[in-house]
């Protein structure tokens, strides 16, 4: 808050409880890389954390439970690095800034988002943050159009209509690369670049 300074003596330091969740979702990311989702265990989960089994259970339920305060944090992550998007006048900017830091969370958590797209139709919380993020990219794409000269509406030649396509192109094309190179990712946010601008009327 503006003109707004921390209390004399306020603690600033990481508490306990908070470093011991972000070892724990930490660990799960690294499980996921070296033994995927569904070989890893809750022991797996712990051992790695450095805590007891029934340490883990104080803050997680399950293995599931784990995965999706992970995706919930990654994707929390995804919409704070995109969501200038929304925000930058300029159309053309908006979007390529929205694909470069695209291309940064995949890089750096493809593995979480690649999970959180296979375990989004089997668990209705994972779903739900996934559905809900799709949401927020919609209308952040869909404000872009709108910018650039697409009229508002759900029609399929609208704005709305073309935002809900493109951000799901977007998500299969990402999807798809990351699971071969940063190389292809780059070339992934090239062609999504393209039609996007395309769509927005703002290339030839």
């Amino acid at each position: 808050m503006p003109g707004h300074h921390p209390a004399r003596g306020r603690r600033t330091t990481e508490r306990k409880g908070d470093a011991r969740e972000r070892a724990i979702l930490d660990t799960c990311e690294a499980l996921l890389a070296r033994k995927g989702y569904d070989a890893m265990t809750i022991g797996d989960i712990a051992q790695g954390a450095g805590i007891t089994r029934g340490a883990l259970y104080f803050y997680f339920g399950s293995k599931q439970q784990v995965v999706t305060a992970l995706v919930a944090r990654t994707v929390e992550h995804l919409w704070e690095r995109s969501r200038v998007t929304a925000q930058t006048e300029e159309p053309q900017q908006a979007i390529a800034a929205a694909l470069r830091r695209t291309v940064e969370l995949w890089n750096e958590h493809g593995l979480v988002m690649r999970t959180a797209i296979d375990l989004s139709l089997t668990v209705p919380e994972i779903g739900e943050l996934w559905s809900h993020t799709a949401d927020l990219f919609i209308a952040a794409i869909t404000a872009v159009l709108e910018r650039a000269g697409i009229q508002a509406g759900a029609a399929p030649d609208q704005a709305s209509a073309m935002a809900r396509a493109l951000c799901w192109m977007i998500e299969r094309t990402f999807y798809h690369a990351s699971q071969e190179s940063r190389e292809k990712l780059q070339e992934a946010s090239a062609t999504c670049e393209h039609i996007w601008m395309t769509s927005a009327g703002l290339m030839t």
